[in-house]
């Protein structure tokens, strides 16, 4: 067989893999948060962030005073949590389900 169908195979197989219904939940979880920030405050949490560069670091004292009120509004702890659940098939904190 050829590399070419090879990696379409692969492809094919990775894509019917993924839980595509995850995946749209995972969406809806971080654009309902997202979208609770105003116009205003979504472009300078964007501004803040490519200022940034990744470290918090790069920004001065009131600019990282300012991220963290921002990113308490997207209330990332619930979201984090929200999104852990399913990854983990909303078994919750007590692991695997049985069967």
């Amino acid at each position: 067989m050829s590399k070419h169908r090879e990696s379409k195979s692969r492809l094919k197989s990775t894509i019917g893999a993924v839980p595509w219904l995850a995946v749209a939940r995972g969406a809806m979880i971080v654009s309902k948060r997202w979208n609770a920030l105003s116009g205003k405050e979504r472009a300078r949490l964007a501004e803040l962030v490519r200022e940034s560069r990744g470290r918090v670091s790069n920004l001065s004292v009131r600019q990282r005073l300012e991220l963290r009120k921002l990113a308490g509004k997207l209330d990332l702890k619930d979201m984090a949590r929200e999104l852990t659940s399913l990854w983990r098939g909303g078994r919750g904190r007590r692991g695997r389900k049985r069967r």
